[in-house]
């Protein structure tokens, strides 16, 4: 993983079962972003145990996994931030994240994503200054989320928007679900010799108790099936007569469904 630059760290908080949150804290401006709210607890527990002040809570998609601590955690001075279009079914806003805009967060400039699939609203935050991007449940390790909402061709674009960022960039995505999406992964690209060495890793770290996210937007593209339905060596192993990535990339998103 790429050095943060100086003064900055972004700290991985596990929450309920299987969450993740993420704070970004910029010593220099002493600003402390949260990434999702999934529970109060473990996030409280991590900004006390390193003097930490939140100031920002940034919300991706409006699942209650995704949000529900907000009311805990938000105090004066804490300004709530997320898509106005999904305003609705947010916490109050404070600020908006409107999807092809810009705003500085933590002192950093953050690109607003419009990647709708999981929901209609979703959005993902990349921050080219720190190497990073925040993709909660749209791309995911090894795997991309359920389409509750929107289509395939909606999550094929968004995943195809989140392949084209930077090679350095790591993808801090919202679940556990590395080691399930391995298996499945394994089922479509057996030979994959990336996916092979990848999956011996998830498994070592899942025994040793560590987290598997966040991971680097080159493994994925390398590895991850939803990213590769474009790719001919995948869609020759997935034994279909389709060759519309868009359609390959449905295929594996139902097949992963059913799994």
């Amino acid at each position: 993983m790429p050095p943060m630059p100086h003064g900055l760290e972004i700290l991985t908080i596990p929450c309920l079962s299987d969450n993740y949150a993420f704070l970004i804290h910029n010593a220099a401006s002493d600003e402390t972003v949260l990434i999702d709210a999934p529970e109060a607890a473990p996030i409280q527990e991590a900004l006390k145990a390193r003097g930490w002040t939140l100031t920002d809570i940034v919300l991706t998609h409006h699942h209650d996994d995704h949000i529900q601590a907000v009311p805990e955690l938000r105090s004066d001075g804490v300004k709530v931030w997320g898509n106005p279009a999904d305003a609705q079914r947010l916490p109050p806003l404070d600020g908006h994240l409107t999807p092809d805009t810009q705003v500085t967060l933590a002192a950093h400039a953050s690109h607003i994503i419009d990647v709708p699939g999981h929901t209609v609203g979703h959005i993902a935050l990349h921050i080219p200054s720190l190497g990073a991007a925040f993709t909660a449940d749209s791309l995911m390790a090894l795997g991309c989320g359920r389409l509750f909402e929107g289509t395939p061709d909606q999550m094929w674009q968004s995943l195809q928007k989140l392949r084209a960022l930077p090679d350095e960039t790591i993808i801090y995505s919202g679940h556990e679900y590395t080691a399930a999406n391995a298996k499945f992964a394994l089922t479509i690209e057996p030979g994959n010799p990336a996916l092979i060495s990848r999956v011996q890793d998830i498994t070592r770290a899942v025994a040793a108790g560590i987290p598997t996210v966040p991971s680097s937007l080159t493994i994925e593209r390398a590895t991850n099936p939803f990213l590769r339905a474009d790719i001919p060596e995948l869609i020759q192993s997935v034994h279909i007569s389709e060759t519309d990535p868009a359609k390959v990339f449905a295929h594996l998103r139902h097949a992963k469904d059913i799994f």
